[in-house]
């Protein structure tokens, strides 16, 4: 493994003794659809709508979904859909709904054994681990039967909570439930959703991964490294930097 932690020249190399808690966003960090290959068409392809109306609507214009104040699984698709065209049918909607849904579970059933391991070594070294995640019902379907889920001391859904990334609430809740300050704790993340500027804000370290974005928006990462304290490829990088087990 080749380690790549190249930001905040004052601080040195990240050493994980000083921090008692990494926090981890989860798509595009833990997991994707992407780097998970999931076998099945993708909702716009369902749909029928063009790729850069859907990721519009799905990226920009659906808070109300991430914030839970629509759960049901069918009205998130209609209402991203019809925004789109209002044309699409019931039965168009549920298919794709439906679709999403399974996609998603795939992508949380199947994580990357390194990234499992990792995870697995480094709360035997004594970390507490915690995850906040930007997500809607639908996408986290199969969270319950994720093989990463046993890590967690504390997990956050945005969708349960009412708070998305970079709002500080969000951030504040997880490290309530960890009992922890945030200078004592490590976010790391693929940057999305300026969630390394609010975790900065709140007041904690900042760890850049792009084992994911860099092969599908590698022109983001110049951006999402303005608000890193350091930067790493692979998850597993981490581990080099652990306590002495």
């Amino acid at each position: 493994m080749k380690t790549s932690f190249i930001y905040n020249k004052k601080r040195g190399s990240l050493n994980l003794d000083r921090y008692r808690a990494i926090i981890f966003d989860l798509f595009h960090t833990l997991t994707s659809l992407e780097s998970t290959k999931v076998p099945r068409k993708g909702t716009k392809d369902i749909l029928g709508v063009p790729r850069e109306e859907w990721n519009k609507h799905l990226w920009y214009y659906s808070e109300d979904r991430l914030r839970g104040k629509i759960k049901d699984p069918f009205e998130i698709i209609r209402k991203m859909a019809h925004a789109i065209n209002p044309n699409i049918s019931e039965a168009v909607i549920r298919e794709a709904a439906n679709n999403r849904i399974n996609r998603f579970k795939y992508s949380l059933e199947n994580i990357d054994p390194q990234t499992i391991s990792t995870l697995k070594r480094l709360k035997a070294s004594g970390k507490l681990l915690g995850l906040i995640s930007n997500s809607d019902v639908n996408e986290i379907t199969g969270w319950n039967n994720s093989p990463i889920k046993q890590y967690f001391n504390s997990t956050i859904f945005s969708y349960n909570v009412g708070y998305i990334k970079p709002e500080k609430e969000i951030y504040e809740i997880c490290l309530k439930e960890l009992n922890v300050l945030p200078k004592e704790s490590l976010f790391v993340g693929d940057g999305g959703t300026d969630e390394l500027r609010g975790a900065k804000e709140v007041g904690m370290t900042t760890v850049l991964t792009t084992h994911v974005i860099k092969h599908m928006w590698p022109e983001e990462i110049e951006v999402r490294r303005k608000h890193a304290d350091f930067e790493i490829d692979e998850i597993e990088e981490l581990l080099e930097q652990a306590i002495h087990e």
